[in-house]
């Protein structure tokens, strides 16, 4: 049910139907079907679906017309006829990832219609009230009302919601991580079908950027929660089999010959994660990848990872030369400085920074990380 009621709500969306009144179609429909399938299972579930759901969007626009008397909605049944096995995910993603909704609303959207999550898991995920989250989706709903879809919309769009909704990570009951992934994977699936050729190749960069940095999960964090950083994370923790996927995944994309940063970053966390040591990575085809990546975008977090790999291949005074390029408002930006002046041997401007770097931390665990590596500096430059 959770993989075909997104297929509903895209064809309805895609046949005319108002968003909101087409998703409470669609959860009736799942209704019925909760009640009927255990005891007598349709042959075609995906048909059966849409069947029961065209029915009950018929009914919801009948009542509301009856209700507000204006905008006549269609009073007929959709005419009968071979299921429809066009994918719509492209499309339902296209509506929850508009334009005219902020990021934090068209992931709440995104995860509701297309991914199946339930107000309260969402509201989890983030950490807010579920009436709060409630609020936040009927909102949404409320912006793209009366806005139409035939074609799916821009797949950057898209990518750049399912991005941040990864980079939320695991909050929880719900991993918003694999949730992007999930969601990822069926977008990859879509336009694999849809179009062979012209497929961007971005998709695929993002899953297989996705699954590389994924697969280092369970070395992020010791068992009392403390944050590893990836110099120091236990290999033998990753998940191989993830890191092969996304390998396989970007040599696909690149194969394509339009680069893009998914591609980039994902060969970037390809060759950490293809390091046996920290010591053996080798930085510097990641600086040349960085320096791609800096062409590609203007981006100033790139800038500051990029003044990382320059520190690591041409010594830290090179990376702090870099850095000072690089806007001191960035939340990293102090981290990145307390760590080069570190390899510099200037303990005490490393401990400055650690400390600033530890209060704009946007987490527990970054933030105690921090500390005692202030800490530790200075109970070794007291001895």
């Amino acid at each position: 049910m959770r993989t075909l009621a997104p297929q509903a709500l895209g064809v309805l969306v895609r046949r005319g139907a108002d968003f909101a009144t087409a998703e409470d179609a669609v959860q009736e429909a799942l209704i019925e079907a909760a009640r009927h399938w255990p005891d007598s299972p349709p042959d075609d579930p995906k048909a059966w679906l849409l069947r029961v759901a065209g029915r009950k969007l018929i009914d919801l626009q009948r009542s509301e017309a009856a209700r507000r008397r204006r905008e006549e909605r269609v009073h007929d049944e959709p005419a009968q006829g071979p299921t429809e096995q066009a994918d719509d995910t492209l499309l339902l993603l296209s509506r929850c990832c508009h334009p005219a909704l902020s990021p934090a609303s068209a992931i709440a959207l995104t995860l509701r219609a297309v991914g199946g999550l339930t107000t309260a898991q969402i509201a989890t995920a983030f950490l807010v009230p579920e009436a709060t989250m409630a609020q936040r989706i009927s909102r949404a709903k409320r912006t793209i009302t009366g806005e139409r879809f035939d074609t799916p919309g821009d797949a950057r769009a898209v990518l750049h919601v399912l991005y941040l909704m990864f980079n939320e990570g695991f909050t929880g009951e719900v991993s918003l991580a694999a949730e992007a992934i999930r969601l990822t994977r069926q977008l990859v699936a879509a336009t694999s079908r849809d179009a062979l050729d012209t497929a961007d190749p971005e998709i695929a960069g993002l899953l297989a950027l996705m699954l590389l940095h994924h697969a280092r999960r369970d070395a992020r964090f010791t068992p009392s929660g403390e944050l590893v950083p990836l110099d120091q994370q236990d290999r033998s923790l990753w998940d191989t089999s993830m890191i092969a996927e996304g390998v396989t995944v970007l040599q696909t994309a690149l194969a394509h010959d339009r680069l893009g940063q998914y591609q980039v970053q994902a060969a970037i966390a390809a060759l950490h994660d293809d390091a046996p040591t920290a010591e053996e990575t080798d930085w510097p085809q990641i600086l040349e990848w960085y320096d791609e990546l800096a062409q590609l975008t203007d981006s100033p977090v790139v800038a500051l990872n990029r003044a990382v790999a320059v520190g690591q291949v041409d010594g830290p005074r090179a990376g702090l030369a870099v850095l000072a390029d690089v806007d001191p408002g960035l939340s990293r930006w102090a981290a990145v400085a307390a760590h080069l002046y570190e390899r510099a041997d200037d303990v005490d401007r490393a401990i400055q920074h650690y400390r600033a770097a530890a209060d704009q931390a946007t987490s527990s665990a970054e933030r105690t990380h921090l500390i005692k590596q202030a800490a530790r500096l200075r109970s070794g430059a007291q001895t």
